[in-house]
């Protein structure tokens, strides 16, 4: 089950560039205490060194870094974008859902990336998460 608060969350943001999208998602964990900035730094470097490897599935991206950047504890944001945005990825092009995660420890992502997977891959949380026009709405949407 993943808890997501407010402060976390961003529906309907803007960002022109997969380096812009990753940053608000990145900021949104800095700003609630859950994350140093350079985690978001390494998350930035780690799309320009290594690609668009976090575009997962069609649409949508999973920034993350070694925990090693700077978590403070186990976290994740999620944002949505007003309009998709290319990342660079040659079948998951254009991306407009954005879910930034830090774990603990080497391992404390990938529990975080089995249970957004849950969520992601169902067909109908997925939509009520594109759709959602309230923080409220999506929290329905992915219970």
């Amino acid at each position: 089950m993943l808890l997501l608060s407010q402060e976390v969350v961003r529906l309907d943001a803007e960002a022109k560039t997969a380096e812009e999208a990753i940053r608000l998602a990145g900021s949104l964990l800095v700003e609630a205490g859950k994350v140093e900035a350079g985690y978001v730094d390494a998350m930035v470097n780690g799309f320009r060194e290594i690609g668009p490897y976090i575009v997962l599935a069609p649409g949508i991206a999973i920034p993350h870094a070694r925990p090693e950047h700077g978590v403070k504890e186990q976290c994740l944001s999620l944002v949505r974008l007003k309009e998709p945005v290319a990342f660079g990825h040659p079948t998951n092009d254009p991306v407009r859902l954005v879910c930034a995660i830090g774990g603990v420890d080497n391992t404390g992502h990938i529990g975080m990336l089995q249970a957004l997977a849950g969520i992601l891959g169902d067909a109908n949380k997925l939509q009520g998460i594109m759709k959602a026009a309230t923080f409220s709405e999506l929290q329905q949407a992915i219970q």
